[in-house]
């Protein structure tokens, strides 16, 4: 029986969500389809805590509109929204920083995590304690580029993180990298080849951990953390979100 896999993009950048969803295809079984969607309301980009808040009210809404998946995969490397969509579903929910993480595990003793902006290294930092994977990692840095920068990385662009890269393995003895950014999918198979060590991006590790648990045929807890919300009163413009 075909899965279906809905991955949203939470920015409002079609041009990102075409790369996501390029990269998801290319690592989905054949008998997965994978439809990416991106919210029409909120930031073009995320980055950083302020555009974090307002882009979640146009996830909620794609993951409401496209309630016909079997699993959601939330392909912003903040893992924007992921406990909030777990709370309105109890189809598997994945997001592609917490994939990379699990995954890097996996294959190394140790990780670098490299990002955009230095602003996402504190947002980063939070994710990798909550996941009591923060000792996993050597170092989170970034390359201060701008996220919509990297829909058609300069060669100048592209020369920081082969730097920062050489720079994390000779000084932190790193044993992986992970491309903290979904803009970055492109990128990873040319850095590991180049750098002859595993370079992991969370879109792919995403997917591939989605089919699993479609096929263990495991549900998102409903008990404590994750039930789902009280039925209460929303005032103002946002009535339309009420439970």
């Amino acid at each position: 029986m075909k899965k279906k896999i809905c991955i949203v993009n939470p920015n409002t950048t079609k041009a990102m969500t075409h790369k996501i969803d390029l990269t998801a295809k290319k690592y989905a079984n054949l008998d997965t389809e994978i439809f990416s969607v991106e919210p029409n309301v909120g930031p073009e980009s995320i980055e950083g805590f302020y555009d974090e808040a307002f882009c979640i009210p146009g996830l909620v809404e794609q993951i409401k509109k496209n309630n016909d998946a079997d699993a959601y995969i939330i392909a912003c490397f903040d893992d924007t929204g992921l406990e909030v969509v777990r709370s309105i579903t109890e189809k598997p929910v994945i997001g592609i920083g917490e994939a990379a993480y699990h995954v890097a595990t996996m294959i190394s003793g140790n990780f670098t995590v490299i990002t955009t902006l230095a602003r996402s290294i504190r947002p980063l930092t939070h994710n990798l304690k909550k996941y009591g994977l923060f000792e996993n990692c050597v170092k989170i840095t970034a390359i201060d580029v701008p996220v919509l920068d990297l829909e058609n990385i300069s060669n100048e662009n592209l020369d920081k993180l082969n730097k920062v890269i050489k720079d994390t393995i000779k000084n932190d003895k790193a044993e992986a990298i992970i491309l903290g950014c979904a803009g970055m999918t492109d990128l990873a198979r040319n850095l590991e080849t180049k750098h002859k060590l595993p370079v992991i991006e969370g879109v792919s590790s995403a997917v591939v951990l989605a089919e699993s648990l479609i096929n263990l045929k495991v549900k998102t807890s409903k008990v404590g953390s994750y039930a789902l919300p009280r039925k209460k009163q929303y005032n103002g413009y946002l009535n339309k979100f009420k439970p």
